[in-house]
């Protein structure tokens, strides 16, 4: 048996490639990776061209070097990993699902966004691996999903609207996020009706970041009785029952005294917009 040392990594842990390595989710996640035992970060992936090439992806997530250099071609990444964790963009998701499904490895996506085109073409790529794909990642989040079926489930729509108020970053570039559409898919089961012909949406698809100084910023319990601006992502499940849903009708204030963030009446609006 020889005594020689090597640089070889346990067999027994997990390899997991980080794809969007220099992004800010990205460093989260070799970040996290780093924390649990039984687990490295295998591979880190960046697009090409990105100033963040050739780095040590350990050292721009500020935990030192962890000897992965960042690199722009997944295929060597994938093949030598167990997994691969993608919170990057719709197309590049897609294109990273092929790789996977051809590596035969774990594909974890947590982007947002997705058009039913790209999700078809994830659906293919599942064939032929394990997929496990969410608009949010947080415990929280998914039982609140549960809880939210359950709701709509019991609440008959004749007498109950549903309706999803969601503020973020000036970055987010998709809208619905999917935190909104997981909500929105929970609501429309619990109700047993399909979500895309039963949303009505006013910012939707892949929209960009906003432009510098273009809107006001209305908190979700401003807009129970204000009306929202455009800009905000407003996503109410609306089943057409003969009602108006509360998006629809007219809203005015309800009269608090100035300064107060609540109203004696509906216990819900503020008194003053919050700028960006």
């Amino acid at each position: 048996m020889s005594g020689t040392a090597t640089n070889d990594p346990p067999v027994n842990e997990m390899g997991l490639v980080v794809v969007g390595a220099a992004g800010r989710m990205g460093q989260a996640l070799i970040r996290a990776i780093h924390t649990i035992p039984g687990a490295r970060v295998a591979g880190a992936i960046e697009r090409a061209g990105s100033p963040h090439l050739g780095k040590d992806a350990g050292e721009l997530a500020g935990i030192g070097n962890i000897d992965v250099a960042i690199g722009d071609d997944p295929l060597p990444a994938f093949a030598k990993a167990d997994g691969v964790l993608d919170f990057t963009s719709p197309a590049a998701t897609v294109e990273f699902a092929g790789y996977a499904a051809q590596a035969r490895i774990v594909h974890v996506i947590g982007t947002t966004g997705c058009s039913a085109d790209d999700d078809a073409k994830i659906a293919a790529a599942a064939r032929h691996a394990t997929v496990v794909k969410s608009g949010n990642m947080s415990l929280g989040v998914n039982l609140l999903a549960v809880l939210v079926e359950q709701a709509a489930r019991a609440l008959d729509a004749d007498d109950f609207d549903i309706e999803i108020l969601e503020m973020h970053h000036r970055h987010k570039v998709d809208a619905p996020s999917g935190t909104a559409l997981l909500l929105g898919e929970a609501a429309a089961t619990g109700r047993g009706i399909d979500l895309d012909g039963n949303s009505v949406r006013s910012r939707d698809g892949h929209t960009g970041v906003r432009k510098t100084g273009s809107a006001v910023r209305w908190s979700a319990i401003t807009q129970s009785c204000w009306p929202a601006p455009a800009s905000v992502s407003r996503s109410p499940i609306t089943p057409r029952t003969g009602r108006s849903s509360p998006a629809a009708r007219s809203r005015q204030h309800c009269g608090r005294a100035a300064g107060s963030r609540a109203c004696i009446r509906c216990g819900m609006c503020s008194d003053s917009p919050e700028t960006i």
